[in-house]
């Protein structure tokens, strides 16, 4: 078994108004719990926008800490979903799954190289 983490590739900008987002989220709920159902579920969350960022670098002795993402872009992870399936065609089910649920949103699929 192997582990990939589904990353929610989502624009920068407004969170959808209430009506748009409720949906989706119930959707979402019933994936994970299929996953759940499966097996094949480890984690999963979702993420503030990227101004809710702060980056932290070393700085020789020191640590420089700078608010904001560590690039600006038009589209960030908004979320993620961390499974473990036999290979890679198995994670691609679940993405493809993930991204109808999240109405045609990017889910960027990356096996995870080790755990710490």
């Amino acid at each position: 078994m192997a582990q990939y983490l589904l990353n929610i590739v989502q624009p920068v900008g407004e969170v959808p108004p209430p009506e748009e987002l409720e949906p989706v989220m119930r959707e979402l709920d019933a994936l994970n719990a299929e996953m759940r159902a499966a097996g094949v579920w480890v984690f999963a969350a979702a993420l503030h926008q990227p101004e809710a960022s702060t980056v932290v670098r070393a700085d020789g002795a020191g640590v420089l800490t700078t608010d904001g993402p560590y690039a600006e872009g038009k589209e960030f992870i908004g979320g993620f979903d961390l499974i473990e399936v036999d290979d890679l065609d198995a994670a691609l089910h679940w993405a493809g799954k993930l991204a109808r649920v999240l109405g045609g949103l990017p889910v960027e699929v990356r096996p995870v190289a080790a755990s710490f």
